[in-house]
Formats: C-alpha cells, structure tokens, sequence
C-alpha cells in the first residue's frame, strides 16, 4: 500500500488525532474485534467544519495508516481527495451519534461475537462482573431495525444513547464514545471484556447477581465512566508502545 503522507498536509491537531485514530484500528485488529473490513471507527476533526476521519472502505484494520483515514463532511462527502472508497451506509450510525453527541470526539462501533452475541440476549448486559458494573453505570440499549442505512433511525438511535457512554446494538453488536479516542478504545475495552465474561460464566453454573446500588453508587466504579474514562489516558501511551513493537506503521 503506497500513499503520500499527509502529516506536512494537515494540522499539527489533526495528524495527532490521525494516528491516535490509526493506532485505535491496529489495536481492535490486535485483539480481534474486528470484523473483516466492516465496522467502523470515526473521530471528529477540531474545528467548526464538522469533519470526521474514518476508514478507507476495503483496508484490513492493521494496514490502516494515519494519512490513509478518509476525512469526510457530514453528508459523507470526502473533504481530501483519497483513492480509497467510504462506506456511506456504514457511516449513518457514526453520522448520527455525532451529531447528537458534540460532547464526544470518537464514536467506535464492534461486531464481535461476543458482544453480538450478548446484544441478542433478552437480559442484556447481566450486573455479575466488575467490569459490568462500570458498563451499567453509563448504559443504552437500541432494537434493531435491518441494516442501519436509513437517515429515519437516527433520532431513535440518538434518544436510545442519549448521555451513555457504552450502547447495546440489539442483535447487531456494541458501540461507545469517548472524548478521545483512547477514552472509547477503553470504554470498548471494559465493554467487550463484560460480554466475554458474562459468556463464560453462563456456561457454568448459577450466576450471582449484585444489585444496582453497586454501579449507582458514588464511588470509584461510577466515577471512573462519568468521568468520561480516565483510564484510556492512562493506558493509552503503553498500548502505542505495545504497537511500535509490532509494527510502528500506522504513523505513516
């Protein structure tokens, strides 16, 4: 894959979030939540243009680089010429939670099998783990309407996240939002990880539940979602050190 660098291009801001945004794709490449060159990851570009960055249509999650994000308005219209495709259809759910959601810079979107798989359960997200508990704290849910192509969807899908930081995707799979993108990586992170256990422990035996004093209380399992996942800032710098060891070209 050969393409010119945009880093001399664009703004010092905007390369920054490219590669954070870059490096977000390499990661859920990395650990499997990817679902061939489905889904998306988007994130809004500083400034009052309402731009967004977001995956070059038919790139593998760990070939994408920062200067190969496609930056589009809107109506999905690419603002930078690319010779990469946009998937308009993919981008209406992304469309609408930004649009919704000026609060929030990235907006992160998984089909896993462990996360479609608890989305179709009636019970949903079950309080049986610590990391449900942060999920539960910051918490919607959307029925499924078909393939989320219709502009008609958005203001249901818009009041069913309304604040939320983590959204059930009935039948169809997980979504989060962060205020960077390494804050919805780890919001996504907790996310996927609830699913995963609560799979496992279905599997045995009788489940313990606790109630939802736990995860409404004003302690450290609440804040650390209402304060929009400090944990992300945290991690972030060792999971990119984790990534150049591997392959540092998402920085290109």
């Amino acid at each position: 894959m050969n393409i010119a660098s945009l880093k001399e291009v664009v703004s010092a801001e905007e390369w920054q979030l490219r590669v954070d945004l870059a490096a977000c794709y390499r990661l859920v490449a990395l650990y499997g939540w990817s679902d061939l060159v489905f889904t998306h990851i988007s994130a809004r570009v500083p400034g009052p243009e309402h731009h967004f960055l977001i995956n070059p249509y038919g790139l593998m999650f760990d070939e994408i680089t920062a200067s190969s994000l496609v930056k589009i308005d809107a109506q999905c219209n690419k603002v930078i010429d690319s010779p990469y495709p946009v998937n308009p259809a993919g981008f209406v759910i992304h469309s609408a939670v930004h649009e919704a959601r000026h609060d929030m810079v990235c907006v992160m979107h998984t089909h896993t099998r462990a996360g479609v798989a608890v989305s179709a359960q009636k019970g949903g997200i079950l309080p049986i783990s610590q990391q449900s508990a942060f999920v539960l704290a910051s918490l919607g849910y959307h029925d499924y309407e078909g393939v989320a192509f219709r502009d008609d969807e958005k203001p249901r899908l818009q009041k069913d996240l309304g604040t939320a930081t983590h959204l059930v995707l009935r039948n169809h799979g997980l979504l989060v939002v962060g205020k960077t993108v390494a804050d919805a990586f780890a919001s996504m992170y907790r996310f996927e990880s609830t699913c995963q256990i609560q799979l496992s422990a279905q599997a045995g035996g009788e489940l313990i539940h606790f109630g939802p004093e736990i995860w409404n209380a004003d302690d450290s399992s609440g804040a650390y979602v209402r304060a929009g996942g400090i944990g992300g800032t945290f991690m972030w710098p060792a999971l990119l050190r984790k990534l150049d060891r591997i392959d540092a070209g998402y920085k290109d």
